[in-house]
């Protein structure tokens, strides 16, 4: 079983590589990181403040009666209400979904999208362990949200250079995202620059921090100076801008 958080869509991928592209989201529970650098206020169901990433919900076992437990049948028997046309792209996020890369269930899930010629993504923090044993598994785009020192999560547990190198040597399209706000700019511009020191055949994204429209505002033009000086690209946040971080759109 896969525990989910929401399934949601028809809508725009709003970030990164396919930016504006129609998919449809399946998003996982649980996360290894809390990222509480991103300083997103939040409050539990029981009335705890907390700060944490803009997807909290999915990561806070404080939330956890909100998520259900399905199989890749039952997820796909959702989708499938959903879809807006038979080729629609298909989001696989969190949470943290590498969290479930050995579970049966989930990599049925893949293998059907794959088959099915959906293009299928999955927004990962590239921290976890993975092999690539399968074929299908090799067509899946990666978009590696690499957390950097201003998620406040250490080094040790945020950087996989093995990860990261391995799905760019498994697969085709894949890419690297990294969250950046103007603050400490030069500083995450070093760690950026660091870790590329030892991967091969990059592409890069840089898209600014923020859960609102006015921080993404604020940060947005340090982060596009900060791609052409480096030979980046820039990604804006859509969905942010369009539905203001709501959920479920």
């Amino acid at each position: 079983m896969l525990e989910i958080n929401e399934i949601f869509g028809p809508t725009i991928q709003g970030e990164g590589k396919l930016i504006g592209t129609p998919s449809i989201f399946i998003r996982l529970s649980r996360c290894n990181m809390r990222c509480k650098g991103f300083n997103v206020n939040y409050k539990t169901p029981n009335g705890e403040l907390k700060k944490s990433c803009d997807t909290y919900y999915a990561v806070d076992s404080a939330f956890k009666n909100e998520w259900q437990k399905l199989n890749s049948k039952e997820i796909i028997k959702v989708v499938s209400k959903l879809e807006a046309n038979p080729k629609i792209d298909i989001v696989i996020t969190g949470g943290e979904p590498l969290l479930y890369w050995q579970n049966d269930e989930f990599q049925k899930l893949l293998k059907y999208y794959v088959e099915k010629e959906h293009q299928v993504t999955i927004e990962t923090n590239a921290s976890l362990d993975i092999d690539f044993t399968e074929d299908y598994q090799k067509k899946v785009l990666f978009s590696m949200s690499v957390k950097l020192s201003n998620s406040l999560e250490t080094k040790r547990k945020r950087i996989n250079i093995d990860t990261i190198k391995k799905v760019f040597s498994e697969t085709s399209n894949s890419y690297l995202k990294f969250v950046v706000n103007k603050s400490s700019i030069d500083e995450i511009e070093k760690e950026i620059l660091d870790i590329l020191k030892n991967i091969e055949n990059y592409e890069v994204y840089l898209m600014p921090l923020g859960s609102t429209v006015d921080e993404i505002n604020d940060n947005s033009k340090a982060v596009i100076n900060m791609a052409i000086k480096n030979g980046f690209k820039y990604s804006d946040r859509l969905h942010i801008r369009i539905w203001d971080n709501k959920r479920g759109v």
